[in-house]
């Protein structure tokens, strides 16, 4: 599905965030990408769709690759990556059904597009997704009404509109409190398993991570130190991850 060969970013010239990274990601199954702050989780989720610019590497990603991708070809190939971000990213002053819709954007007009009008097929879709996400019967209410957990709900509900063959959330829990944060990973988890289709996460809670996770990428220094499932990481390598031992307790 996706394959990332000698990906590298540097954001300073001679000061790499990622470092020579070569992944592989399934067809499916859910992807939790672990370690500390500022080691590159969420430039290596942001260059896979192109909201950052790699230094150098491929991405490999339904025959092409989009690292030498620009234009309408970057757009239809962004169709197919749905997105949810930690802020939610969703336009405030607009309803939750306009914000759905526009996962939409990218198969209509500029003309429908600036019209809000989308087909019915996708109105249907976007109220059966409300239902999906627990959100039958907020369609009207705007966006800066929600608590965080209904407008990441919304977020999430939104990037499955495009239709996507890949998931990516970056740090989708950050900001949520526990309770809401399992909620919310549950959803990402069952949208993966009902669309057959793979998620990718950056994020910092561990813990989560193993519930939820098929498998876990632990970085480092902007390089890839474990990959493997939940049972294999251990005390020692969580300290390698993330340095010292007193977070452990």
């Amino acid at each position: 599905m996706l394959k990332l060969v000698h990906l590298s970013k540097s954001y300073v010239a001679g000061v790499p965030v990622l470092k020579d990274i070569n992944l592989e990601i399934a067809a499916r199954g859910v992807t939790a990408v672990i370690g500390a702050s500022g080691t590159g989780k969420s430039t290596l989720i942001r260059c896979i769709n192109r909201l950052v610019e790699p230094t150098a590497g491929e991405i490999l990603f339904e025959g092409a690759d989009l690292a030498k991708l620009n234009g309408t070809a970057l757009r239809r190939a962004r169709r197919h990556i749905g997105m949810v971000f930690q802020e939610y990213n969703l336009v405030e002053r607009l309803t939750v059904m306009e914000n759905l819709l526009s996962g939409r954007l990218g198969y209509v007009s500029a003309w429908q597009a600036w019209r809000r009008k989308f087909p019915p097929e996708d109105i249907r879709r976007a109220y059966e997704l409300l239902d999906t996400v627990g959100l039958a019967g907020f369609a009207h209410q705007r966006a800066d009404a929600l608590s965080g957990g209904q407008r990441q709900r919304v977020g999430i509900a939104r990037a499955v509109m495009q239709e996507p063959t890949l998931l990516l959330a970056d740090e989708p829990t950050s900001s949520l409190d526990p309770k809401t944060s399992v909620e919310i990973m549950e959803l990402l988890a069952a949208v993966g398993r009902s669309r057959q289709i793979p998620v990718l996460i950056n994020m910092h809670d561990v813990e989560l991570a193993k519930r939820f996770a098929d498998r876990i990428l632990g970085m480092t220094g902007g390089a890839i130190a474990f990959d493997g499932p939940p049972a294999e990481l251990t005390d020692a390598m969580l300290t390698r991850i993330y340095g010292g031992q007193g977070w452990l307790q």
